[in-house]
């Protein structure tokens, strides 16, 4: 079994990989509550830790959930999957998938100050991968599933923010703490659009947005989500630091275009590759700033 897991992990879910992304989501968010609220005693200890390993079991549980939910879909379209191959065992992923939960909802209940809010959080990540009780009516429907799967993207950050509000014992609902959650959210909501967006001779039985929309229609929507992402961005980064502005504006012209473009002609690149691109470029100086703020504050 083990040796069926590390095909599953190495080709599916690349352990280092995943991480480094939990480790450098969760701690852009607590610095973010902590810099934005004016904390200057920040400490971290195993908490945080314990956080970063709950984000790393969310991302492990969402896939393995995908895979069992999309079974007979993988089977004709992506046979060569460990799943579907046959390589790994369902079995095998059902062990895995208690062992990993199990382990962060102890370590929630021992260090973490916000149990309640990883209970909503973890049982909104469970209903999604039963499709809320109505796989008939959601599966078939893509814009149905993405309302109410997508979201659970901003609980996720709410839990991050809740563990440091209630530490530092800061208000929760407030306006930077909403725009943070938003903003953190806004590309993964574009990404999940833009990855299922293609060129109308690349579509197939795959049912796509582009497929349902239109590729232009989709990516009109695309520009209004990047548009409220790059206000939300631009107020964060105005209070952290103001010059880092100019980067989001940039980096929103910058994928402006690149949509233009797609609009223009769909053949030309993968839309899904300029949004990961863009997350780079707005969230590197973000980490970069945060960084030089803990190394300033600690000495």
């Amino acid at each position: 079994m083990l040796k069926r897991l590390n095909t599953y992990l190495r080709e599916m879910f690349p352990v280092p990989k995943q991480i480094v992304v939990s480790t450098i989501l969760f701690f852009e968010i607590y610095f973010l509550v902590v810099f934005l609220s004016d904390v200057r005693d920040f400490y971290v200890g195993i908490p945080e830790i314990v956080g970063c390993i709950t984000i790393f079991v969310f991302f492990l549980t969402l896939r393995i959930a995908d895979d069992f939910k999309d079974y007979k879909h993988d089977k004709r379209l992506f046979a060569h999957r460990p799943l579907p191959s046959g390589r790994v065992y369902k079995k095998d992923l059902v062990v895995l998938l208690v062992l990993a939960n199990i382990t962060a909802l102890v370590l929630n209940i021992i260090y973490m100050n916000n149990f309640l809010f990883y209970v909503v959080f973890m049982g909104f990540a469970l209903l999604m991968s039963v499709w809320f009780f109505a796989r008939d009516k959601i599966q078939k429907n893509l814009l149905l599933a993405l309302v109410t799967h997508n979201p659970v993207a901003v609980i996720m950050n709410f839990y991050i923010i809740s563990f440091a509000c209630i530490k530092y014992d800061l208000p929760l609902w407030s306006l930077n703490n909403v725009l943070i959650a938003l903003t953190l959210y806004w590309p993964s909501l574009i990404w999940e659009i833009t990855r299922k967006t293609r060129a109308p001779e690349d579509e197939t039985e795959y049912v796509t947005y582009s497929s349902l929309f239109g590729y232009k229609k989709v990516m009109r929507f695309v520009l209004l989500i990047i548009t409220f992402d790059v206000i939300t961005s631009a107020k964060i980064m105005y209070e952290l630091w103001t010059p880092g502005v100019v980067a989001v504006v940039a980096a929103y012209v910058w994928f402006v275009v690149a949509c233009l473009k797609f609009m223009k002609n769909p053949k030309v690149f993968k839309i899904v590759s300029r949004i990961e691109i863009y997350e780079l470029i707005t969230e590197v100086p973000v980490i970069m700033i945060q960084i030089a703020l803990i190394l300033r504050w600690i000495v």
